[in-house]
């Protein structure tokens, strides 16, 4: 099991401390410095079973420079929005578990985490 995280996030650090009460054996990830590459973020979306742009925070400001609420959520421009994740991490939906089974959550909820480790 692995979690993406940003120490600075409320959300992430309850996630990890859920964790870590449960005994859970994970590795963390702080992505904003280990940049995941565009082909580990397809490969977390495929886990999830989301598109980027679920997974997209659109109200940072970068999202907001780069105009991402005025671009298609479609197929045709799906590696845009990856390439977009991958050029700037802080638009990554955090904290993102991946699980044992091989799908992950956004775990943004103690329920959510809870789902992560049951798999």
């Amino acid at each position: 099991m692995e979690i993406w995280i940003n120490p600075a996030c409320s959300k992430c650090r309850s996630a990890v401390g859920l964790l870590d009460e449960e005994g859970a054996e994970y590795t963390v990830r702080r992505y904003l410095e280990d940049v995941p590459s565009p082909d580990e973020i397809r490969a977390v979306l495929e886990r999830l079973g989301l598109e980027p742009w679920d997974i997209t925070r659109t109200q940072e400001a970068v999202a907001k420079e780069l105009g991402l609420k005025d671009w298609p959520r479609d197929e045709a421009n799906r590696d845009r929005w990856v390439e977009a994740l991958a050029a700037h991490p802080k638009l990554i939906q955090r904290p993102i578990i991946t699980a044992d089974d091989g799908t992950a959550v956004v775990a943004r909820t103690e329920d959510a985490v809870r789902d992560a480790l049951s798999r």
